[in-house]
């Protein structure tokens, strides 16, 4: 975007890229640019790289070249594509310290019961120790790791690849994806990043001047979840049957009342991507708030967790010790 609107070609801006880019993407770009030395349009040259390039993604890149606006449609993307890598940036770095302190706490009790707990059991069982309940517990566990270690690994890589395999499949992808969203907390919240990419994306396709309909059929195959898909190419099959694209989606269950209402305004007024804008940074914001208030509580509820644990195996280990003190 810079380049072509600083006036280099195409091709000379493609080469640029070429030189300054990493060693993995730097023969994609290679490939592109010679394609389009060899007449094919950029954005046909984009689409040979579907793993690289979304379907969004050439699809405007496509219609800035039928309108002769790409330098606007590329800086376009390039504005896109900077917020969704600092947003995604946001949410894993809220994620970090919960997961080194759930990564610690494992770390942690599996050494307890690898380790300490079969030393243990050998005292107890030298003094002919009464163990209470806990304890027999924690033992049971230890006894379980220590014969049957070797076999919990390849179980857990069986049970992950069936799961994946599971999920893969049409049935298992669809019952997956209708649960997604219903699950306590994480439910709400990624419910919300997918109208932020819904919006986002529609807003910037219809700004290019995509028609609706094929515009909700392009986002529809970009969101990741086949029942928002579903969801979303019935509301372009009403569309182009002549359904206002507010009362489409008003008429879903999936999509909040707010998203209807606000595109009804954009219909009004003419300025559907610009409404679409400002409903994309609005589902942003609410997000960020949402992954604020999400890691706030998951920070004391490890605690918590952490300390529950800690706490029995504290008093697994040191109860025997008591009954046995009290008998001398």
């Amino acid at each position: 975007s810079t380049m072509i609107t600083a006036g280099l070609p195409l091709t000379d801006g493609l080469n640029l890229l070429k030189l300054q880019s990493s060693p993995v993407f730097s023969p994609v770009v290679g490939s592109i640019l010679n394609d389009v030395q060899g007449g094919v349009s950029l954005s046909d040259a984009l689409a040979k790289y579907p793993q690289v390039f979304s379907k969004v993604y050439v699809a405007l890149v496509k219609a800035g070249e039928a309108a002769g606006v790409l330098e606007t449609i590329l800086n376009r993307l390039a504005d896109s594509l900077e917020k969704s890598r600092e947003f995604s940036a946001k949410v894993k770095g809220a994620m970090i310290y919960p997961a080194i302190v759930l990564i610690g706490m494992v770390g942690v009790m599996g050494i307890m019961v690898v380790v300490v707990i079969p030393k243990l059991t050998t005292l107890y069982a030298e003094f002919g120790a009464q163990l209470p309940f806990a304890t027999r517990i924690v033992v049971g566990i230890s006894d379980i790791a220590l014969h049957w270690g070797w076999l919990i690994a390849p179980l857990l890589i069986a049970a992950g690849y069936g799961v994946v395999w599971y999920l893969k499949q049409p049935a298992g992808r669809n019952q997956w994806d209708k649960l997604i969203y219903k699950v306590p907390v994480v439910g709400p919240l990624l419910q919300q990043i997918m109208l932020t990419e819904l919006t986002q994306t529609l807003s910037l396709l219809v700004g290019a001047g995509v028609s609706i309909v094929e515009a909700l059929e392009i986002v529809a195959g970009a969101l990741g979840n086949v029942v928002v898909e579903a969801a979303v190419r019935g509301v372009a099959k009403k569309v182009e049957k002549g359904f206002p694209v507010s009362i489409s989606f008003s008429e879903s269950e999936l999509f909040p009342p707010i998203l209807g209402q606000m595109m009804a305004v954009g219909e009004e007024t003419g300025k559907l991507d610009d409404v679409l804008v400002k409903l994309s940074a609005y589902y942003a914001t609410e997000s960020e708030q949402k992954v604020k208030a999400l890691t706030t509580a998951i920070e004391p509820l490890i605690i918590m967790l952490l300390g529950l644990g800690v706490g029995f195996l504290i008093f697994s280990i040191v109860m025997p010790i008591y009954n046995l003190t009290n008998q001398f």
